[in-house]
């Protein structure tokens, strides 16, 4: 069986990356699909067939003008497909129009697969928000069209459902919550390491629309609150990456915001979710505002707190029973022992928490282990 891999792959954002490598290790470990069979569809292919053994074509060809470039993917892609028997979209958040052309150029391509005689799975995706009726219009068309859907969390099923979807949704873990855990988790006897990541919220040269004041906002809220943290609890600060280089700016920028910078450390590394997992480990806390900076983190085993700079993160602390650990951003801004408050209500029940970490990473894997039986679908009964 051949299949392709649809999703916001080859960008050096290694959150998306730990979905990849999760829904590889699915497919090859568990399915036993051989390398050869895979493709996927990347905004790098060389970059991913260096890290992953697999075969990888473009994603969107860019010829001339913008209807020049949709024709030329469309056409290009719709050959390779002809030649697969399933197509995979997913996972992430990529049925959303934040970023305007993210939710419809991800449906189409998955209903692209579709009409080339793909079985479709739409699988472990993040959706919402969706603010156009041309995202919704693509969006609902993929989930009328697909094989099989299955999300990451409850709000993306409700949210499928009140644009019209009327079928069977499945919810599962992310895939990324199936990478390798490290092998044991060292107690702590209270809070000491703390990584930290950071999101380029509303900076102009990253998010879809500027606003420098609630970017201001935002930086100078996390420096407050880690400034407490360090004044209150004498922990030491790492920050950390998953979207490269552009969170390594904002890192910087709330450090020199800090009247005690000379506590953190900047790692300016494009790391792989597998380093990323060991960062997480060898720390006592992740303060995550990157959604798979804090799905990695249970990965690994270690308490999180989680930074809401888009609902995702809010769907996943929800998902995993620890909305007691969340902080908006405006709160941020407000409030800035929001992390010491927290950190001392944990603190105060410390050894159960890490053990409870324990078990929920457990849970979350099973949880995205369930997916493995709606991707063996993909082989039953197929008829091209």
């Amino acid at each position: 069986m051949k299949i392709g891999i649809i999703g916001n792959y080859g960008h050096n954002n290694n959150g998306d990356e730990a979905i990849l490598t999760g829904i590889l290790k699915q497919l090859i470990e568990e399915l036993s699909i051989p390398n050869e069979d895979i493709i996927v569809f990347s905004n790098n292919p060389k970059d991913t067939e260096q890290r992953y053994g697999v075969k990888a074509v473009p994603i969107f060809h860019r010829k001339g003008p913008l209807l020049f470039s949709i024709m030329k993917t469309l056409k290009e892609n719709y050959f390779i497909m002809r030649k697969l028997d399933a197509i995979i979209v997913g996972g992430g958040g990529i049925l959303m129009d934040l970023y305007k052309w993210d939710g419809p150029l991800y449906a189409t391509l998955g209903l692209l697969g579709h009409y080339a005689g793909c079985k479709v799975i739409v699988y472990g995706v993040g959706v919402g928000p969706i603010e156009t009726k041309l995202g919704a219009f693509f969006i609902k068309q993929l989930s009328q069209k697909a094989f099989c859907i299955s999300v990451r969390d409850e709000q993306s099923k409700r949210l499928l459902q009140a644009l019209g979807v009327k079928r069977d949704i499945y919810v599962i873990g992310d895939p990324a919550l199936y990478l390798a855990a490290p092998n044991e988790k060292k107690e702590s006897r209270f809070v000491q390491k703390v990584a930290v990541t950071a999101v380029p919220y509303y900076n102009g040269k990253y998010w879809p629309t500027s606003n420098e004041q609630k970017y201001a906002n935002y930086v100078t809220g996390m420096a407050k609150n880690l400034d407490q943290l360090i004044e209150k609890k004498n922990v030491t600060v790492t920050f950390f990456s998953t979207k490269y280089p552009q969170d390594v700016q904002v890192t910087k920028d709330i450090a020199s915001r800090m009247k005690h910078s000379d506590r953190v450390t900047i790692i300016d590394e494009n790391l792989h979710p597998n380093d990323i997992v060991s960062i997480c480990a060898s720390h006592d806390l992740v303060i995550g505002t990157r959604l798979h900076s804090l799905i990695l983190a249970v990965v690994a085993k270690t308490p999180i707190i989680g930074v809401g700079y888009h609902p995702k993160v809010h769907h996943f602390l929800t998902f995993i029973r620890q909305t007691d650990r969340y902080v908006s951003v405006e709160e941020l801004g407000m409030e800035p022992t929001s992390f010491v408050q927290i950190v001392e209500k944990m603190e105060k029940n410390w050894l159960d928490i890490q053990r409870e970490t324990i078990q929920i990473a457990e849970q979350m894997r099973e949880k995205a282990g369930e997916g493995i039986e709606l991707l063996r679908l993909m082989g039953e009964k197929h008829v091209r």
